[in-house]
C-alpha cells in the first residue's frame, strides 16, 4: 500500500489494516522458525507497512488534537 493510499483511510480502517498485518508477520515468523519461509523480504516490507500507519496515525491524532485547542 502506497502512503498516500494509507492516508486516505480513516483512523479505524488503519486500526484494522495494521491487526491484519500484524497476523501476517505472525503467520510469516512461524514459517521462519520452521524454515518454510521463501520470501524473507516479505516480513521486512510488511513491518515497514505497519510502521507507515503508525506514523499516519500518530499524525492524524496529533492533528485532531491540535484542532480541538
Amino acid at each position: 500500500m502506497k502512503n498516500k493510499e494509507i492516508r486516505e483511510l480513516t483512523p479505524d480502517e488503519l486500526r484494522a489494516r495494521k491487526r491484519e498485518l500484524r497476523e501476517q508477520i505472525f503467520h510469516l515468523r512461524l514459517q521462519q522458525a520452521g524454515g518454510q519461509l521463501e520470501k524473507p523480504s516479505e516480513l521486512r516490507s510488511l513491518r515497514r507497512e505497519v510502521a507507515r500507519i503508525e506514523t499516519v496515525l500518530t499524525q492524524k491524532n496529533n492533528s485532531a488534537v491540535s484542532a480541538a485547542k
